[in-house]
């Protein structure tokens, strides 16, 4: 790389970027996306547009595991296994299990009573109760959306599905955790520094499957039936591709003309096809692009303190919750931007009160690494060795000289 150019790691600075913007946009972005079914109005008319290809909702999923998997490669460039796993369980599992809680414990209840139900009948071991949804989606694998017949009823989502869901946004985050452990694998055998080139040789074979999902539907499931589901060949295709631009971030040319060419590609594609293929490549670049260009006056948003998630995972109960108490009849705007601002107030206690305070943990414990403890115990064994006397107490060496035989 000669001249003037920069490389998407310079441009990007470290922290000095406004990828924790962009997040939160993508978690706003899905709201409104959700707010037309959920609303009762009809589709996301970005799906008309494309085809059938993207809606606003998959739009935005795409650019958090595009930038999720540049991030999430980053840190697992600098940290060993233990490290790497500690600090990602503490991410996405703390506030996944409250608002799982808050869920069944505390709007299950509440609407349970509302609608004349008395509250004893609420906590029950029932197949479809609140014990049964916390069991079921604990893993963040979600077996059940619903608690009883709630929602199913009362709102347009729940007429349409004709069954009770109360957060059906979770669903992702199992694929998300997927590649969590694909990289956690690349960190066990130190591919991240070592053999970075199998990194972009995945992102080719996803690419490839990618192809043959959409060429010759079900083929991918032919080969391994874990690629029937093919979110995990979308998603992860996307978010390999943030991955490939992390390990080679010092490499990757950062200029004005890619990034108004990606972003010319992104709309063509989608507009005319191809998106699922060079559309998502260029989109990719396209976020980080925009992550580096857009003005400094945005960067401090999301920089230290990350509501994203918190809005990603309390938007769809907080729209569904709206939709039973019949907000959606004032229309779309005032029902999302209603939604949009519940969902903050519940992001800000959920980033306050659970994710920052487990993030402070990141270096406790586990996060110390390995050789932390490795050698903490060698340590420990040399002290245990070092105080066990070397003859036994009351020996003839320790007896007055007088005494002995």
């Amino acid at each position: 790389m000669g001249g003037s150019a920069r490389s998407i790691s310079e441009a990007l600075g470290g922290h000095r970027n406004s990828l924790g913007f962009i997040r939160l946009v993508l978690a706003s972005l899905v709201i409104f996306d959700h707010a037309f079914p959920l609303g009762g109005f009809g589709a996301d008319p970005v799906l008309a547009l494309t085809k059938g290809q993207a809606s606003i909702g998959s739009l935005a999923v795409g650019g958090f595991f595009a930038i999720s998997g540049y991030l999430i490669t980053k840190s697992g460039m600098s940290a060993d296994l233990l490290q790497y796993f500690w600090r990602r369980v503490l991410r996405i599992f703390p506030a996944f299990w409250v608002v799982l809680l808050f869920t069944a414990v505390i709007v299950g209840p509440i609407l349970w009573v509302s609608t004349g139900h008395p509250i004893g009948s609420y906590f029950r071991f029932a197949p479809d109760g609140p014990f049964h949804y916390l069991r079921a989606n604990w893993q963040l694998s979600i077996g059940a959306y619903g608690i009883y017949d709630q929602l199913a009823a009362s709102t347009p989502w729940g007429v349409q599905v004709g069954a009770s869901v109360f957060n059906g946004s979770l669903w992702t985050l199992i694929y998300e955790w997927h590649a969590y452990l694909l990289i956690g694998v690349a960190v066990a055998f130190g591919v991240l520094v070592n053999a970075r080139v199998l990194v972009p040789l995945a992102t080719v074979l996803l690419l490839a499957l990618q192809i043959a999902a959409i060429t010759n539907p079900g083929s991918p499931g032919a080969i391994a039936p874990y690629l029937a589901d093919t979110y995990r060949i979308t998603l992860t295709f996307t978010f390999m591709l943030g991955a490939t631009l992390a390990v080679y971030s010092k490499r990757v040319i950062y200029s004005n003309g890619l990034g108004v060419l990606s972003g010319l590609v992104l709309l063509l594609t989608l507009r005319y096809g191809g998106f699922l293929t060079i559309g998502t490549i260029a989109g990719t670049y396209f976020v980080f692009y925009l992550a580096a260009r857009l003005p400094r006056g945005v960067q401090w948003i999301g920089s230290k303190n990350d509501y994203s998630y918190g809005v990603y995972i309390y938007g769809f109960l907080v729209q569904q919750v709206l939709a039973h108490l019949e907000w959606y009849r004032l229309g779309y705007l005032p029902y999302a931007l209603i939604a949009l601002i519940v969902t903050f107030g519940l992001a800000w206690l959920s980033w306050h009160g659970v994710e920052k305070r487990a993030l402070a943990l990141k270096n406790w414990g586990p996060g110390r690494g390995w050789s932390h403890w490795i050698d903490r115990t060698r340590k420990w064994r040399g002290r245990r060795r070092s105080i066990i006397p070397t003859e036994p107490s009351g020996s003839a060496a320790e007896l007055p000289a007088s005494a002995k035989p």
